[in-house]
């Protein structure tokens, strides 16, 4: 039935109403309308999925259009506005409160579609659908065995940009608690108080019903608010049958199983400020008989054939005196293996983490094998993994938070069975990194060359620096202009004098016009990374990259700019035909490393910096030393400040 003939004045959203207010049908999806509950927190996020500009008015076709992240893509998906009802007119699935609003029931029926039917959106996971309004990576945590750091975890993630479903356990009978049984729920917030009992742990959540509250501690009704004072009491207690309600964290810990938080940001990894974070998404396939090699489990299996992933983990301050592993969260993403989503149930899948310092020394031979980019058999059989499957899951998502040495790792995504074919993608996000399929249009090959470059750069760093403690630019010029570039598809890259000066008054820490090994450390780390960046995009040899290379290179480093911007950098430091080189783009990186760097240092409140006068004339003449330059805001006798935001 068309929506007009369900109301005389049909709305298709109304920012006046501030709850959900969406009423289940006949379909179990109690999880998608958690996850739609906790869309409705990110009004940004909202309206990506849903451009709420749409209405039964103006430019109205009978059509509305949704978007969703579908396996690595924002997809649009286009739906009418004819919506199934029963014998009495009334809709059969998802309605709302509102009898004249309707975006609930178009958006269930654009997910609908997506998903293959009505049917397919029986009974999944909240965790789905938080992937497909967002795109963002999944954590799920068992609470049966929740870390002791639950509540700091709870505090990290609200605070940043997620989205937080809840399960729980499923049971046949309704519980006198006001919990229902196999039903998901919305995680809104949470706030510690100082009761007469001593601290208190509350968790806000959300029913999506809009109705049935939990009916212990800290409810609606309950006598222990007032235990806190009169003031809180009134800031916290609302007594509404809405849905919404408190509990403590030991009963949130014993009544629900599962709790799953969405990152949008990285902001849950560390608690670093200030800091630049990467994403990379690759897509792989199980094929029987070529890929499909199943898990590790002995020495004659094909768990090898399976497809591997080099990841290189880099960290800026890795030269410096207190080291501390890299945060990152690594989810492998099954693509389903039929239209409707529940025609096929997911395969059992996870994946395996190996250090390559281990695994090269038995990768010296590769000329026997059909691909001589791939790690062979060999590589192994007798080298245990840094990360395995305890348990191969069958799920949409499986994601890991991993703490990292930088290094050089493989990661291999399989299947609990070999000869199972699937389609996945395979997500990392780390502070820094480079990440690509070995084999599959990749500069990577495993030699007797690579195992004494990873192995040998300690001993070039001294024999380097025991001849020329402090060098000048014409010595870094003679460095760079004969130091074996790793992965090189084009030829030996030529550093002018010029470009060594910048790149040296990026270096120069003290204004000295030399360099010691303790500044150029990290600095050649750099170069290893952007080198690796630049000819993993420059896909066609040419020796350059073009404008959307180069913002796909800057994105690889996790530095994100806006299309005016990219080409404003490439006017500035490419050619004439609007290309850039490899010299041009290490500079290009390492002074955009050191603004950002400087900003960081100076900014008060993360949006603006404040310069004197000394400070604004050093960042105009001579911007490679602006970073360094500021010192000089300590001293107040340099007159007054400019602003910058």
């Amino acid at each position: 039935m068309a929506t007009q003939e369900l109301h005389s004045n049909p709305h298709f959203y109304s920012a006046k109403a501030k709850r959900l207010h969406l009423c289940q049908g006949l379909v179990g999806d109690c999880w998608f309308l958690a996850a739609l509950q906790a869309l409705t927190l990110h009004q940004d996020i909202l309206s990506r999925v849903i451009p709420l500009n749409q209405s039964f008015t103006e430019k109205y076709a009978g059509i509305f259009r949704f978007w969703f992240w579908h396996f690595g893509k924002w997809v649009p998906v286009v739906a009418d506005d004819r919506l199934p009802v029963s014998e009495a007119g009334q809709l059969v699935f998802v309605s709302s409160t509102y009898k004249n609003l309707f975006w609930g029931a178009l958006l269930e029926k654009a997910y609908a579609k997506l998903s293959g039917s009505y049917e397919d959106l029986q009974c999944e996971q909240v965790s789905e659908a938080l992937v497909d309004f967002t795109g963002g990576l999944t954590m799920t945590i068992n609470l049966a065995e929740a870390p002791g750091k639950l509540w700091d975890i709870l505090t990290r993630a609200t605070y940043s940009r997620t989205q937080i479903g809840l399960q729980t356990h499923s049971r046949e009978r309704a519980l006198k608690n006001g919990l229902v049984p196999g039903h998901a729920y919305t995680l809104t917030g949470i706030r510690k108080v100082t009761s007469k009992r001593g601290p208190a742990y509350l968790i806000k959540l959300q029913n999506p019903w809009g109705r049935v509250e939990w009916k212990g501690d800290w409810s609606d009704s309950s006598s222990v608010w007032e235990l806190l004072s009169p003031k809180e009491k009134i800031l916290l207690l609302r007594k509404d049958d809405d849905g919404e309600f408190w509990m403590a964290l030991q009963d949130f810990k014993a009544h629900f199983m599962l709790l799953v938080i969405c990152k949008l940001s990285p902001g849950l990894l560390s608690q670093e400020v200030g800091q630049k974070w990467s994403y990379t998404m690759l897509e792989g396939r199980w094929e029987k008989g070529t890929t499909a090699g199943g898990p590790k489990k002995s020495p004659l299996d094909t768990f090898w054939k399976n497809p591997q992933f080099l990841l290189l983990v880099w960290r800026p301050q890795e030269g410096r005196k207190f080291q501390m592993p890299c945060s990152m969260l690594v989810s492998l993403l099954q693509k389903p293996r039929h239209r409707h989503r529940n025609k096929k149930p997911h395969l059992a899948i996870g994946f395996y983490l190996f250090r390559v310092a281990q695994l090269l020394p038995s990768v010296l031979y590769p000329q026997s094998y059909d691909d001589q980019r791939r790690l062979p058999p060999k590589s192994f059989w007798k080298n245990a993994p840094l990360n395995w499957p305890e348990t191969f899951l069958r799920e949409k998502e499986v994601s890991r938070e991993l703490w990292l040495e930088p290094g050089t790792y493989v990661i291999v995504p399989c299947t609990s069975e070999s000869r199972q074919e699937s389609e996945f993608v395979l997500r990392v996000l780390c502070r820094k990194h480079v990440f690509y399929e070995i084999g599959r249009n990749s500069s990577v090959v495993f030699s007797k060359e690579t195992v004494d470059q990873s192995e040998g750069q300690d001993e070039f760093f001294t024999k380097l620096f025991e001849k020329h403690p402090e060098i000048n630019a014409v010595q870094l010029q003679k460095i760079l202009n004969h130091m074996p570039w790793s992965g090189l598809r084009s030829e030996q890259p030529l550093f002018s004098l010029e470009a060594c000066q910048g790149i040296l008054a990026l270096l120069d820490l003290n204004a000295s016009g030399t360099v010691s090994i303790q500044e150029f450390r990290d600095p050649w780390k750099q170069l290893m990374l952007y080198q690796e960046v630049f000819h993993k995009q420059d896909t066609n040899r040419s020796g350059c990259l073009n404008w959307a290379q180069l913002r796909a290179a800057m994105r690889d480093t996790g530095i994100v700019l806006s299309d005016d911007v990219c080409r404003l950098m490439l006017i500035r430091y490419g050619g004439p035909d609007l290309q850039m080189d490899v010299v041009s783009f290490v500079r290009l990186m390492l002074r955009v490393e050191n603004m950002e760097d400087f900003f960081q240092n100076l900014t008060q409140d993360g949006k603006g910096i404040y310069l004197q006068k000394p400070e604004w004339l050093t960042m105009t003449l001579y911007p490679e030393k602006a970073g360094r330059s500021s010192a000089l805001a300590e001293d107040s006798a340099y007159g007054p400040r400019v602003a910058f935001g």
